[in-house]
Order: structure tokens, then sequence, then C-alpha cells
């Protein structure tokens, strides 16, 4: 069943028939606690003070689902012994976090905020909620130093050459890092003297944020000469910095000062990359002096360009001559993002044309009235291919549901065979997936990949991204989540790929999964060696170190022998990632306009053996799953060409045996 560019997959349409749940006895739970390896490993700051976030770094915390975490401190705070265990909150598998508020003053104070120097060691306790034991850490050995405030020190100052908004580097000691602690600020005073002129302007004192350089780091920071300071023109600036502690208690404790001058340059161009880009990409810029984002709106950074455009292919070349608009960062870099849009994007055909930008690129920066240029320099610039960037979002609610496959300490080979998947499907295709969020692309796709269907309905996958996006016009689509749009017209609203819906193959699926007619006897042979609802054994840490570790190359073989507990192992991963990957890519499918894109309907007519764009109740679990002789399954002839012609890529299409599409 399909609505707009939407598809109901797989299990829906046996679920819309009203087949019964089938409970698969009583679930006695995952035996994995996930706490294989717990560790600790650093506890930073060093230096503690009211509002600071301790980060407590190791391996295998688990969140609260699974266990109650604390920290526990023991030895000697000055000529007091301590032994406290403070509830720690997870943030990954690798950190937690504790904040030094009042109920941590309460714990190893002895009347206000604890202060003097602590010496002794830390674990990490966690009771589990899987087996109720409790895992503790080996004990770290460590130093703290506690303190109501600090006094910040200021021994150096980065003066001299500069630009606007360029960071300026101070370091010393006893800085703030921001947050609930409260903020270290660099107090300017002192008056500029504009370029050409020789007499100094009137006074300014001026605060600006002094921020760490790194994480924890309470000895260097960095604060940006802002253009309240002088403006946007260059020139010098003569005067005197002082630093000031802003506790969130409300003590101010300042610095000596210093003295500082600095020379003000014109904006200037360093460099850019890449030197290669298409649609929706970012090209970074970096230099100096850029301005923009200032609270009234009236400062902004432009790059003049001019030039040449010569296409790909020996076509004429073209006369550039434009400023773009650039996104403001930071005082050395902004960002460019290729838009159809704005005067490049008229000028080129962006989604159609390739070719290189040859010519000259100079920085121009705006504060009301006020315009500086700076010099131009040399540039050359690709426009390459239209490209189609697609997240993939592994959601946490997927990782809960591997639990109930005993797949969880299985996650990342798992996601490794979907990527491989994916890959393989639109090889010969300009689409690139990742598994990590892209920072290079403004525009780019995005699949979730979850656990149980939020819909209600048992789904495989769904693609709710609005109407059929023939061409693909958008290249922004969002695969999960929940899209009001599709809620409007009756259709579930939640898209993405639900993996807690392959329970749908199971002949004993747990409490309250939909029993569909296309139960898999394989699928059971495959999965129940690992659930332990079923009496099988979770995949744990131990069992990857071997040669389960190492991904296959197909599916020979599988299901493997109960002797076998590597080969299992490596077989379910195979099949749990083909399903995944494969009903992943099918969605993907349907969100760059497939099937039949200039027609009607949304999946490939009838029944044929490994199409990709087939309806979920014509795709065998051997075929999704790419066992005993089936699959994998592919675009279909008419589909392929489609995609090549909308995403035309410079490598060859793979020599694969394709199904025709009717």
């Amino acid at each position: 069943m399909t609505a707009g560019g939407r598809h109901l997959g797989g299990a829906v349409a046996l679920a819309l028939l009203g087949l019964a749940s089938c409970g698969g006895g009583e679930i006695t739970g995952p035996r994995d606690t996930g706490l294989d390896g717990l560790a600790l490993t650093r506890i930073d700051p060093g230096t503690i003070v009211p509002g600071t976030r301790l980060a407590i770094g190791g391996r295998s915390f688990v969140d609260d689902t699974l266990g109650a975490t604390r920290l526990r401190l023991t030895g000697l705070l000055g000529d007091r012994s301590i032994d406290v265990a403070l509830p720690a909150v997870y943030v990954s598998s690798a950190r937690l976090e504790l904040v030094a508020d009042a109920a941590f003053a309460d714990a190893l104070g002895d009347g206000g905020f604890p202060t003097g120097a602590f010496q002794g060691q830390a674990t990490v306790e966690v009771r589990s909620s899987v087996d109720s034991k409790l895992y503790v850490t080996a004990a770290l050995t460590l130093e703290l130093e506690l303190a109501a405030e600090l006094t910040p020190r200021l021994d150096a100052v980065g003066d001299g050459l500069s630009f606007v908004n360029q960071p300026t580097e101070v370091g010393g000691d006893g800085y703030l890092l921001g947050g609930d602690e409260g903020a270290t600020v660099a107090i300017l005073s002192g008056c500029f003297t504009p370029a050409g002129m020789t007499v100094c302007g009137p006074m300014v004192t001026v605060d600006l944020p002094a921020a760490p350089l790194a994480a924890f780091d309470r000895t260097r920071a960095a604060f940006p000469y802002s253009t309240a300071v002088s403006g946007i023109g260059p020139g010098r600036f003569d005067g005197s910095l002082l630093l000031e502690n802003r506790h969130t208690g409300g003590a101010k404790i300042r610095s000596a000062p210093r003295t500082v001058r600095f020379d003000i340059q014109k904006p200037a161009i360093l460099s850019a990359s890449p030197t290669k880009a298409s649609l929706g990409q970012y090209v970074i810029i970096r230099g100096g002096g850029f301005v923009g984002g200032g609270a009234g709106g009236d400062d902004a950074t432009l790059i003049g360009l001019s030039g040449t455009f010569t296409p790909d292919g020996g076509g004429a070349a073209r006369a550039i001559d434009l400023e773009l608009v650039v996104e403001f960062r930071a005082g050395p870099e902004v960002r460019y993002v290729l838009d159809e849009d704005d005067p490049l994007g008229r000028l080129i055909d962006l989604r159609k044309e390739s070719g290189t930008i040859r010519g000259s690129a100079r920085p121009i920066v705006e504060k009301g009235r006020v315009r500086v240029e700076g010099d131009a320099i040399p540039v050359q610039l690709g426009i390459a291919r239209l490209k189609q960037v697609v997240f993939i979002n592994f959601l946490p609610s997927y990782v809960s549901s591997l639990r109930k496959f005993g797949l969880r300490a299985a996650d990342a080979l798992i996601r490794q065979r979907v990527l491989t998947v994916a890959r393989r499907d639109y090889a010969g295709v300009n689409v690139e997936f990742r598994d990590t969020l892209p920072d290079d692309f403004a525009l780019y796709a995005q699949v979730d990949i979850a656990g149980p269907d939020p819909n209600g309905l048992g789904l495989f996958g769904y693609d709710n991204s609005p109407g059929k996006d023939t061409d693909n016009e958008r290249l922004y689509d969002r695969i999960g989540g929940v899209n009001a749009t599709t809620q409007q017209d009756g259709y579930p609203g939640f898209g993405g790929v639900f993996t807690e819906s392959l329970f749908g193959f199971s002949a004993h699926p747990p409490t309250g999964k939909a029993k569909p007619e296309q139960v898999s006897i394989l699928f059971d042979k495959l999965v129940d060696p690992f659930r332990s609802d079923r009496g099988g054994v979770e995949v744990t840490a131990t069992d990857l170190a071997g040669s389960a570790a190492s991904m296959r190359t197909t599916g020979e073989g599988c299901p493997a022998n109960k002797s076998m507990r590597d080969e299992q192992i490596s077989c379910v991963i195979w099949a749990i990632g083909s399903m995944i990957g494969t009903t992943m890519t099918h969605e993907v499918g349907h969100s760059l306009g497939l099937a039949n894109p200039y027609g009607d309907g949304f999946h490939d007519p009838g029944d044929q053996p490994n199409r990709l764009m087939d309806s979920g109740g014509a795709r065998t679990f051997e075929e999704r799953s790419e066992l005993l002789g089936e699959g994998p399954s592919v675009f279909c002839l008419d589909e392929y060409d489609y995609l090549r012609m909308i995403l035309p890529s410079a490598d060859p299409a793979p020599q694969v045996n394709r199904p025709a599409c009717d």
C-alpha cells in the first residue's frame, strides 16, 4: 500500500488483515548486561569548582534502563577521610557526567563547598537491572583540587598582527570552563587609531568572552577581537587587558592587567576547501577579518568572485562577476554553500553541469554603511556532478531492539554490513552513504534506523517523505521521525526502518508482535541461538574477539550447525544486516522517486525474483537475508538507468544481471 511517495513495507499488509498476535512463551529477558569490559580510564577536569561538569571516561557504560551508575571516591580530602558514591549520568558507552552541585557539596563537604586537595581512588559502580549484580571497575588513582573560587592569572597575550574577530590567545591559569561554573571574561580597554590617521580615537572598554582553547584546560583561553572594539577597518589598538572570573554564585575576581597592542589588518582570504564541490556542499573559506552574526544583524561577509566558468566537455566559457553571501562561522572562517537560487546557481545549472571556475576571489566585509574590501587572490574551484548524500542515523531504539535478538554486542558489525549493502546497491550511482552526521553538506537525506515501529503496524520500513520526488528535486528528504503532512492524509506519520519488525518472520515472536503469514523457519534457526527468551545465549564482546568478528562475503553455509558458534554469529550478522540494509535502500529508492518515477505506482508490478522495488509481500525472507541462493535484490533495468540519469557517476555501472521492470 502506498500514498504519494510513501511506502507501507513488509508486514503492514498482513497486519492490516487483522492477523492475530502470538506470544512466544514467557520472556525471561536478555542476560546480556552490556557491561563486558567495564572500565574507568580518566576523570576531568583536575580542578573542581561549584558547577563544574566532571567528565568520566571509560568503557562499557550503560544507560539507566540497564543499570544505576555511581562514581565512588575513596581517600583523603585535606585531612578528612572520604568514601562517597555519587550518581553519574550516562552520556555514551565511553562517557559519564557528574555536576559539582549542591548534592555533590553535601556528600563531600563539611558545610559549604568542599575545598582542598583530594588524593585517593575512584571506581565506577553499576547495579545491573539485567541480573541485579554489582559491577565495579578497577580503581583509578587520582588527585583532584577542589576550590570555592578561582583567581585568573594572565601571563601572556597573543597580541600583535591580527584581524577583526580573530581569536586572541591568553595564557596563565585559573580560567573557568563555562556552563554552570560561570565564565572568564576578557576586559579590553584602550583606543583605536584607524589606518592612515595619527590620532587615537575615543577610549573604549569592552567585555569579551574568553573560551577555553581545549576541553578542561584552565591554562589557555581565547577571546575574539570584536567589531565592538573598533569597527571593521584596519588600524592599531593600544590599551590594556585583564581577565575576570564571573562565578555563577556571583563572585567576580580579576587578574592583574597587561599592556596590549593589536595591529588590525584588512580582511584576507588564505585558503578554500574543498577544491571541488557540488550542489548543497559547503566550501570552507579560511583567512581573517570576517564578520557576521552580530546582534544588530548589520554586519556581513561577502566574497567577490570574478573569472570564467568552463563546462566539462568543451562548452564555451562563461564570464563570472558576482558577489556571494557566505555564512559567518568565526573571524578566521566563513563557508559558502552551492545553491541553485543564488547568483552562481543562476549562472551554472548545478544539477546538470560540471566544470571549472578560474579567476580571483576577494573578501568584502560590511557593517552598517561601512564596507571594507580585502585583496583578491587567484582561485580555482571545480563544480562537481550532483551528489546525493544519505546519512544513516542509527537510533538508540535500534540498539535496544538488538538486545531482544541477543545481538547488542554485534551492533558495530551489523552497521558495517548495512553500509556495505547500501554502497553495493547504489554502486555506479552518485549516492554516498554515511553513518556520521555530514558537516560538509547543507543538503543531505537522512534515514533513521529505529527499533519498534511507532505506527504500531509492524512495518519493516516506511518512507514518510512528502510525495513522490521525481528527479530527486529535494536532496534533503528525511525518512524518519514524524511527518505531519503524511498524517494529514490518513497514512502513518512515522518513517524509517524498524528493526524489531523483523520478528514478523518468527514462528514465535516476542509477546505483542504480529505473526505474519511469511513465517520462516530459517529466521528462527538463525536468531533463536541468541534469544534469551528461547533459551539462547546472547552474543558477547568475548564472542566477537574471535573469528566471528570477520565479516562474511557470502551467505553460503548459513545457518551454521549448533556446534559452530562463531559461524552462527557471522551468519546472523550477515542476515540481519542484509535485511536492514536492503529495507533501507528500498526506502531510499522511494525517496528518489522510485518505482515508476514518471507514472503511477510505487512498486514494480507483479512479483519477480530479486527486484529491490517489489512490494514488501513479494520479497521473501531468503531474498532479503541473501541466503540459500536468493538475493541480492537489485534495481531493475529502467530504475537503474533512471538513477544513473538523475545522479550520474564517473564510476562504471557494475556488471549485474538486472531483471525487467514490467
